[in-house]
């Protein structure tokens, strides 16, 4: 189960991390926050990512093998980084419709599910 919840945790935590880091493009996309101050658009990124700190730090101390969990600290940042990929490419296609997934995109993904298939091997 400790795999189950390091993952979903990771998965809520990139949700987040993505919206900070990218949302505030989609705001401004819609005049939203087109007016708004550079220092204004850090600290609406910085609230966002308070949230996702939220559920970074907790997947990890449930994840990490030195805490009884199930991945080592290479397998967490493997896992991480597959995830906010995923995340993205999802964000990216769905709240931005000029953005479109590419060949060279897949053959990408391919070589990041390698990566996890070596960072696992034993």
């Amino acid at each position: 189960m400790k795999a189950f919840y390091t993952i979903l945790l990771l998965i809520m935590s990139n949700v987040f991390m993505t919206f900070a880091w990218y949302g505030h493009l989609k705001l401004h996309e819609m005049k939203i926050s087109s007016s708004w101050p550079l220092y204004g658009i850090i600290l609406f990124s910085w609230f966002i990512a308070l949230f996702e700190y939220s559920f970074q730090v907790p997947a990890n101390r449930i994840g990490f093998s030195g805490n009884g969990g199930p991945f080592t600290l290479m397998q967490l940042k493997v896992i991480q980084e597959v995830i906010t990929l995923i995340v993205f490419t999802l964000f990216s296609t769905i709240a931005f419709k000029g953005e479109t997934l590419q060949w060279n995109h897949l053959a990408a993904f391919v070589c990041l599910i390698l990566a996890v298939y070596f960072v696992f091997l034993k």
